[in-house]
């Protein structure tokens, strides 16, 4: 590549003179003077490409892929990936992490799987979230009822300190009393003793999601889901400002008229005013023994709900235990026999005298 930079076509020797002075063939010579082919291909995905992203910019290159099939154009993942690469575009997400842990704040269990949420202000539950503006981030908190799913607050701040998260918590106690359990990821801001601090002082239970486990803290992850699919997104906020007012805006229309189809298509703000209708409950995948809450639960029926399955449950747990015991019986009864019957073998071999066959186990005895 050193000797074609030698080649210049504005000298008085001629190209050919001077390749042959270079040693370079003149065919790489005119090969590079070539403009580079635009596949007209690459042109039409292009223009595609940009015309959908404008419409959906949360479109990465797998949704692209997609788009363009149902178009008519099968392109593979790779040349979409090349030319969104070329274009400078990206899809929205995902985001910032919002959940970094500090190693040094402490990290309480999560106290919730099996646990029915049979009342309001039972559970209360806490997250962080991002919201992407003209010119950077914004970060999102919000303090919901599990049983009811009513945002009782909220903030919003352009830094991810714990201050806004406490004022965010100190808000919901001040507006709406104090929950039994209260439960948080384990982020640096909700492990922090600014806001663990809180809930000591008015003596809330804490619990805090397992890691990697999104299904811990499921509602407040839908009520994200809720939050920038019909608002954010449509709205496209540019400023602080901006966001503030339409988040106002929008929080109040979900507490009081958005329908919930998990609460018989009723509004959180009734649900948690007259406390019917709610309730939730993450499975126990791992089967506690005994069923029991770790938390004892204020049940407003006669018997709290891990009495109603004792029965049930005691009865399988009895016909578990007497299957093994009999088929723990009957392998050591067979281990013996076989044990006896080798024993018997080898004690019958050893009296035996040198050459004399062993008889079958077919052979009789005869006696005249």
């Amino acid at each position: 590549m050193i000797r074609h930079a030698w080649i210049d076509p504005g000298e008085a020797v001629a190209v050919v003179q001077q390749c042959a002075l270079a040693g370079l063939c003149r065919a790489t010579v005119y090969a590079q003077r070539r403009p580079p082919v635009v596949d007209a291909n690459d042109l039409l995905h292009s223009r595609l490409i940009d015309e959908e992203y404008t419409r959906h910019p949360f479109y990465g290159t797998r949704r692209m892929v997609i788009f363009l099939e149902n178009v008519g154009h099968t392109v593979n993942r790779k040349r979409v990936q090349r030319l969104m690469r070329l274009m400078g575009l990206s899809g929205m997400a995902p985001g910032p992490n919002t959940s970094r842990p500090r190693p040094e704040h402490p990290v309480y269990p999560y106290l919730l799987r099996g646990v029915p949420v049979v009342r309001p202000n039972q559970v209360w539950s806490t997250d962080i979230t991002y919201i992407r503006l003209a010119h950077g981030f914004a970060y999102l908190v919000a303090v919901i009822d599990w049983y009811s799913r009513k945002v009782l607050s909220w903030r919003i701040s352009n830094s991810m300190e714990s201050v806004f998260c406490v004022d965010c918590l100190e808000e919901a106690l001040r507006s709406h009393g104090k929950p039994e359990i209260f439960n948080s990821d384990q982020g640096a801001q909700f492990t922090s003793e600014a806001f663990t601090a809180v809930l000591k002082r008015e003596g809330v239970v804490i619990s805090m999601d397992g890691r990697g486990r999104v299904f811990d803290n499921i509602f407040v992850k839908r009520l994200w889901r809720s939050v920038k699919y019909e608002d954010v997104y449509l709205k496209g906020y540019a400023t602080m400002g901006e966001l503030m007012l339409g988040l106002t805006e929008y929080f109040a229309f979900y507490n009081a008229e958005r329908p919930h189809q998990s609460l018989s298509n009723t509004a959180p703000a009734v649900v948690y005013r007259n406390g019917i209708g709610g309730g939730a409950l993450i499975l126990d995948k791992f089967g506690r023994a005994g069923g029991a809450s770790p938390v004892p639960l204020r049940s407003t029926g006669d018997a709290p709900p891990a009495k109603a399955k004792s029965t049930t449950a005691s009865k399988a747990e009895s016909k578990a235990e007497s299957k093994a015991e009999s088929k723990a019986e009957s392998k050591a009864e067979s281990k013996a026999e076989s044990k006896a019957e080798s024993k018997a073998e080898s004690k019958a071999e050893s009296k035996a005298t040198p050459g004399q066959r062993r008889p079958a186990a077919s052979e009789v005895k005869c006696t005249t």
